[in-house]
C-alpha cells in the first residue's frame, strides 16, 4: 500500500497508506482551517486580522505530514477561490487572492509542507524541537504575507513588516508554543 508521507507522523501511517482516510484527513483540516478563520479580530491600523488559520495550518503540517498538509491547504484556498465563505470575516471568492492577505494564504501552503516535512523527521516528538518547527512555518507565512502586502498594497518591505508581521508575533509565538506543547503529548498519549 502507497503511503503519502515520507516517515510517520501523528495521524499514522494506517491513514496516510489509505487512499479514501488520507482525503477525509485532507479534507478535515481543510475544514478545521476554514473554521479557524472565523475567529478573527480586526486591527484599525492594518488590512490583515488576527485569526486562528495558523495554528490550524502547523496542525495540518504536523498531522498530515507534507504531502498531504500541502493538500489540505491547497483545498482551503480552492475551497474559497470558488466562493465557499472559508476565509476570515466568511469571505470567499476569487477576489480574495487579488487582496492583502493572498501571501499569507500561499504561506499556508508552504508552512504546512515545511512544518509537515519536520514533523517526519521526527521534530514534532519533543516540545523544542516542535516549537522550533512550529516557529519555522509561522516565518514562512510571515514573508509570504509581507511579499504579498508589498505587491497588493504598494508597501515597502519595512513597513510590510510593521503592518504584517509585527502585531501578530506574540500571538503567533502562542499558537507555536500551544501546537508544541500538544502534538508531542499526543505523541505519548498514543504510545
Amino acid at each position: 500500500m502507497h503511503s503519502y508521507v515520507s516517515g510517520p507522523v501523528i495521524i499514522g501511517r494506517s491513514v496516510t497508506s489509505n487512499r479514501v482516510l488520507a482525503a477525509l484527513a485532507v479534507v478535515g483540516f481543510a475544514g478545521l482551517t476554514a473554521l479557524m478563520a472565523q475567529i478573527e479580530i480586526p486591527l484599525g491600523f492594518t488590512p490583515v486580522p488576527i485569526t486562528g488559520q495558523t495554528f490550524a495550518v502547523l496542525l495540518a503540517g504536523a498531522g498530515l505530514g507534507a504531502r498531504l498538509g500541502a493538500s489540505s491547504q491547497l483545498l482551503y484556498l480552492a475551497a474559497g477561490m470558488v466562493g465557499f465563505p472559508v476565509f476570515a470575516g466568511g469571505s470567499g471568492g476569487f477576489e480574495v487572492f487579488t487582496g492583502s492577505t493572498v501571501g499569507y494564504l500561499i504561506g499556508f501552503v508552504l508552512a504546512a509542507a515545511l512544518v509537515g516535512r519536520l514533523a517526519e523527521r521526527g521534530q514534532d516528538r519533543n516540545v523544542n524541537t516542535a516549537i522550533t518547527a512550529f516557529l519555522a512555518g509561522s516565518a514562512v507565512i510571515y514573508l509570504c504575507g509581507a511579499i504579498g502586502l508589498m505587491a497588493t498594497a504598494g508597501m515597502d518591505f519595512t513597513t510590510a513588516v510593521e503592518l504584517g508581521v509585527t502585531p501578530f508575533v506574540f500571538g503567533d509565538l502562542l499558537k507555536a508554543v500551544a501546537a508544541g506543547t500538544l502534538v508531542p503529548i499526543a505523541w505519548k498519549l498514543r504510545s
